[in-house]
């Protein structure tokens, strides 16, 4: 059975006693205090799943200590607050098949969704995807924008992996699926038909780059018909030159442009909650993908308080 362990204190990193920080205001919390709270983070420091190069586990206290850097104020919206830390989920053995790690997580993320909160699980590996949404699909329609460079459909033959939260989760009963960011020669054919062929939308980085607002309009659209979305940011959906991530390619989108994504998807009221995954600090330059994974996460709670 797996559990929550005990989260860590946030601390602002500024001299200036006027700069406040997610450091400053970012809570520890249990589940049983947390429905006082818009937001619970939640780490997932596990890449047991992932394909190619590990690192990701490092993720989650790497982007704490850079988000809680950053100072809480949006020019749009004014300060983020209202945000606890629940710590992290503490993972099986790595002698575990994924597949069991997927099914002990699903334990505690069902107990986290369970909260009026809004769940931010910080990853960890694309695997972990699957238990971070399970709980919703009973909970109602459910669709899942995935920001990303790949599709991650992939059959899980030998058992799942970082590439496959999407096919399990369509066989689970997944309603609808959108990604968004998609990088032309970064995945076959027969995986792009499989989304075609289950009703799922994909829309590339060059639609992103030559109409943000539009692009994420037709993600979303192909999502209208679900009670309750998920979004999920895997990082590798960065350039890279700012992607330290197993799979880094050229040709992604910029950090503001993800930025400015995640605001708009923010918005949505049918929104059950977001992740960010395949941030691997080992595989990092100078901390700019760990620094743009937190900002990712602060301008979407921007967008969410707006």
């Amino acid at each position: 059975m797996s559990t929550l362990t005990e989260p860590v204190a946030w601390e602002g990193t500024s001299s200036d006693p006027m700069d406040e920080q997610f450091g400053d205001i970012v809570e520890s919390a249990d589940l049983e205090s947390a429905n006082g709270y818009d937001v619970v983070l939640v780490g997932e420091p596990y890449d047991g799943g992932v394909i190619s190069r590990r690192g990701a586990a490092e993720g989650p206290s790497a982007i704490r200590d850079a988000l809680a850097a950053v100072k809480t104020h949006h020019f749009d919206v004014g300060p983020v607050d209202g945000i606890a830390d629940l710590g992290d989920v503490e993972i099986p053995a790595e002698t575990e098949a994924v597949a069991e790690v997927q099914e002990t997580i699903r334990e505690t993320t069902t107990s986290v969704h369970a909260l009026d909160a809004l769940p931010v699980f910080l990853g960890g590996d694309n695997s972990l995807t699957v238990p971070n949404v399970a709980p919703l699909l009973e909970q109602g329609s459910v669709g899942v924008l995935n920001v990303d460079a790949h599709l991650d459909v992939r059959a899980a033959r030998d058992g799942p992996t970082s590439g496959t939260p999407y096919r399990q989760l369509h066989e689970a009963g997944l309603d609808a699926y959108a990604c968004i960011g998609a990088r032309h020669f970064e995945t076959s054919s027969t995986y792009h038909d499989y989304v075609r062929e289950n009703g799922g939308t994909v829309v590339t980085t060059a639609e992103v780059s030559d109409d943000l607002v539009a692009a994420v309009d037709r993600a979303l659209s192909g999502l209208d018909s679900v009670d309750h979305l998920y979004c999920s940011v895997d990082i590798d959906v960065l350039d890279a030159t700012y992607c330290g991530c197993s799979a880094p390619t050229p040709g992604g989108l910029l950090p503001r442009e993800l930025f400015q994504l995640v605001r708009l998807v923010a918005a949505d009221e049918r929104l059950a909650g977001f992740e960010v995954v395949e941030c691997a600090p080992p595989l990092d330059a100078e901390g700019r993908t760990v620094d743009a994974a937190a900002r990712t996460i602060a301008h979407f709670l921007a967008g969410w308080s707006a």
